[in-house]
């Protein structure tokens, strides 16, 4: 059973990124269930508009709505007080691929900035960047560099009691996101062209 909370948060997440002037990709987003420990995810991915395909940045958005979050989320829906307050993981990475060579991290970083994205008053924590680098069998390699952020998004009770208040609290991630692609498209970076990429999408 997948609880409207949840759904809410999907719809408000996809609202806010569009309303940033995001585009989301072709093909792209995933709804999966983990039938053995009935975890939920969601995965969706946006760029630029006006980009090519595949895009040079894009940003991957993720959520995972665990078992014990649904549990938590019945018993509140239905008068008790769970020990924990329901959550969902958020995780957002934002890639940058196509790339001629390999990009320095500490310049994509930089422009980046140290500024973190938040949801719920929770900041979301940055990992490492990820580096690729894709042989085909003719051409250049292909590039690309994903920082990603991690953090839990928790439900208090406002938001359970009225969900149109995610609405508010995701606008901020979205601005964020779009900002951080705007970044990184205005690096002075070598890119190859779409139709010659099939590997690094």
């Amino acid at each position: 059973m997948i609880d409207h909370i949840l759904l809410d948060l999907i719809g408000a997440i996809r609202e806010a990124l569009e309303g940033a002037l995001l585009e989301q990709l072709a093909v792209e987003e995933r709804f999966q269930i983990d039938v053995f420990l009935g975890d939920v995810s969601f995965e969706t991915s946006y760029s630029l508009p006006g980009e090519q395909s595949p895009p040079r940045v894009r940003a991957d958005i993720s959520l995972e709505w665990p078992t014990w979050s649904q549990s938590a989320y019945r018993s509140w829906s239905i008068g008790e007080s769970p020990a924990e307050r329901p959550e969902v993981v958020i995780e957002v990475a934002l890639r940058l691929q196509r790339l001629v060579g390999l990009p320095d991290p500490a310049a994509v970083l930089a422009a980046l900035g140290e500024s973190v994205p938040e949801i719920g008053g929770e900041r979301l924590e940055r990992t490492g960047p990820t580096i690729e680098q894709v042989h085909r069998d003719t051409g250049p390699p292909s590039c690309a560099i994903e920082i990603a952020y991690q953090g839990a998004y928790r439900f208090d009770e406002a938001v359970l009691e009225e969900p149109e208040k995610i609405d508010e609290q995701v606008a901020g991630l979205a601005r964020w996101i779009a900002s951080g692609l705007v970044r990184l498209a205005d690096l002075d970076l070598p890119f190859l062209p779409a139709e010659e990429d099939d590997a690094a999408g």
